[in-house]
């Protein structure tokens, strides 16, 4: 098989070579354009690809073992991530450390993102979900970081992006010659060592007992790993799921010793990649260069969910009531909502009179009351207002949007971005925009559809795992890396811009006005929030669990789907309006619980207000922060949002 993918991806190219003189290039080269094109331009690639999606196949096969999760790879335990925004950094603020593709750099990334994800899901004491749970969020953050890095330095991450996605294009065999000998170093430890890491799936107490340095065998083995990944991704970029989907092709086959199970994985992992990107010249024809990493990533986040699916057993018995943010001593609403309208009024101000200049309250009040000149009314009438009120109902959908998907779900973990309906949104809308090429107005409708797919397949997986809160949070995070992907090649297609594409998909309020109020905001604010609170007290009563809920008469099935229906379509406007903002969903419920409790009723006006103002704080360092430069107001959001979430994790495991 991989003979017959390298033949087939050799042959593939803006220029049809016949199949007899790929193979005359190769055992019988002539001085001849197709022969040089075959043995410098496109064998180089295809070996690239052979080498690098088997020494990923290996690294997955060895954090597999040594953290005895299956669910192990790379690009789940965020090491992928880690590497990338390390040579992101590298590149910008230390050029001159990038020596030898900047390998160095990204082990070194690699090693403290592992070390990182394994003390914050629990060190020795972590589960299978749990890890890969947290490995997920330390990608999220990571991701947030550098594409911080990559919109403000722009010149100095030039070609990164399409690198940063995953790709295998090589111009020479340098890419090859450098890499093939350290490939080869980290194969051949990992096989020296193969028979100490069978000893190990035994346990840690019997390889102990059977005379095996355990530390010792894990210390080497993790490095070997790390320094197969970093090499990798020095060459072709953070290239996800193939060390999680060509080991488990072995196992399946029914190897289990190491010594055959390295050597199989290491095929399998050639012929994945390849494959991929076959497949990403066969999608898009014109050779605009689809990154390969998108392509591994829509075959394997199906694979991440049917391998959670498979471990629901193991993973958290999470059955109780919403948890995070309890709070015994309840503040009084008629103290608390006039609190949040005076901080909101101010927040607004304060947004209104900031801007390129510095603090301007008296310019601003001038604008309002007609002492201004008309290029100031302007600038803050018709940009900073409704902009500022963009972010403030943005940021009050969605956090309804996570209020009612964490009552719903009984999972404190629940937010549209954590479960995949935002990035569900997000391939809806670009493909209204990008594909079918339609008018604005239907931009809320592609998102709403697009929003509802991925949520009717979250919801029904979800179902199955008996929503279980953590592994229903992994379910989410494959199904948002699966509609990342799609993004990524919509993307690449539509040849939209680096910064303009990272900053929508970050998702920011740049440049939103009273259009997208009016168009994306305003009618689900008018339609569905007095919905809301005649029925949200059936939240109440799903808290007590489906049994009691139905004891007292509560249509269980329909009340939850109907609810999270009309959580998804909020988080799908608020989509279409700002983009992909994340963990809004997420903070703003466990903020208002830590001030009045767990009553929904009072909940739902305190957590509007919480996550209007967080969107409309964000939107004003969005602004004012790095002036005259912008950062999106979701990467600074997902700043705040992954780490709460990884503490919310960790605490909800103690």
């Amino acid at each position: 098989m991989l003979c017959l993918l390298t033949f087939i991806h050799i042959n593939q190219g803006n220029v049809e070579i016949p199949l007899g003189v790929v193979v005359e290039s190769i055992f019988n080269p002539q001085d001849t354009l197709q022969h040089h094109t075959v043995r410098t331009l496109r064998m180089p690639r295809a070996v690239m690809g052979i080498i690098a999606g088997g020494a990923l196949a290996v690294s997955g096969v060895i954090l597999q073992t040594v953290t005895k999760n299956p669910l192990s790879s790379a690009s789940t335990l965020g090491i992928h991530s880690g590497t990338y925004f390390a040579v992101v950094v590298t590149t910008i603020f230390l050029p001159t450390a990038m020596v030898g593709n900047g390998i160095l750099t990204a082990f070194l990334g690699g090693i403290l993102t592992f070390l990182f994800v394994y003390v914050l899901s629990g060190g020795s004491d972590t589960t299978p979900v749990r890890m890969v749970l947290a490995g997920m969020i330390v990608t999220f953050l990571f991701s947030a970081l550098t594409s911080v890095l990559q919109i403000f330095y722009e010149n100095e991450t030039q070609g990164l992006f399409l690198w940063g996605s995953g790709t295998l294009i090589q111009n020479d065999w340098d890419g090859v010659t450098f890499s093939l000998p350290v490939i080869i170093v980290g194969v051949v430890v990992t096989l020296i060592y193969s028979s100490k890491l069978d000893t190990l799936t035994l346990g840690d107490d019997v390889a102990t007992a059977l005379g095996q340095n355990v530390r010792s065998v894990k210390v080497v083995t993790i490095i070997a790993a790390v320094l197969l990944t970093s090499v990798t991704v020095s060459i072709v970029g953070p290239i996800g799921f193939v060390g999680l989907v060509a080991p488990h092709l072995i196992k399946l086959i029914g190897y289990r010793a190491h010594l055959p199970l390295i050597f199989g994985s290491f095929l399998w992992g050639g012929n994945v990649l390849l494959l991929a990107d076959v497949l990403a010249r066969v999608i898009d024809p014109s050779f605009n260069e689809l990154p390969v990493g998108a392509i591994t990533a829509l075959v394997g986040s199906p694979w991440l969910i049917w391998l959670v699916m498979r471990m629901k057993r193991t993973g958290s018995q999470d059955s109780g009531a919403i948890m995070a943010g309890k709070n015994s001593a309840t503040l009084s609403m008629k103290k608390l909502l006039p609190v949040l309208f005076a901080l909101i009024t101010v927040t607004l101000l304060v947004s209104l009179a900031s801007g390129n200049y510095g603090f301007e309250p008296l310019v601003t009040y001038n604008a309002f009351f007609g002492e201004a000149n008309t290029f100031l009314q302007n600038l803050i009438i018709d940009l900073r207002l409704p902009r500022a009120l963009v972010a403030l109902f943005s940021g009050a959908i969605l956090a309804v949007s996570g209020l009612i998907f964490q009552g719903v779900l009984r999972n404190p973990l629940a937010d549209p971005s954590v479960i995949g309906i935002t990035s569900g949104a997000g391939v809806g809308a670009l493909m209204t925009m990008y594909w079918f090429s339609v008018s604005a107005v239907w931009i809320p409708v592609g998102a709403m559809v697009g929003a509802l797919v991925f949520f009717i397949v979250v919801m029904a997986l979800g179902a199955k795992a008996e929503f279980q809160p953590t592994v229903l949070a992994l379910l989410g995070i494959g199904m948002s890396a699966f509609g990342s992907a799609l993004i990524q090649i919509m993307v690449v297609q539509a040849d939209i811009g680096v910064a303009s594409a990272l900053t929508w998909l970050s998702g920011t309020t740049y440049a939103k006005g009273w259009s997208e109020l009016l168009q994306y905001l305003i009618w689900p604010v008018l339609l569905f929030i007095p919905l809301l609170a005649f029925y949200i007290k059936t939240l109440d009563v799903l808290s007590l669990g489906d049994d009691t809920a139905k004891g007292l008469g509560l249509r269980v099935v329909n009340v939850r789907f109907q609810m999270a229906l009309i959580a998804t379509l909020l988080a799908a406007c608020s989509v279409a309006a700002v983009g992909s903002i994340g963990f809004v969903g997420l903070i703003a419920p466990h903020l208002a619980r830590l001030l009045v409790g767990s009553v929904n009723q009072k909940l739902l006006p305190v957590t509007m207000l919480i996550g209007g103002a967080l969107l409309v704080v964000a939107d004003l360092f969005s602004r004012t922060l790095l002036a005259p430069n912008e950062i999106p107001s979701g990467i600074l959001v997902a700043l705040i949002g992954a780490p709460y979430f990884l503490w919310l994790m960790k605490k909800r495991a103690a």
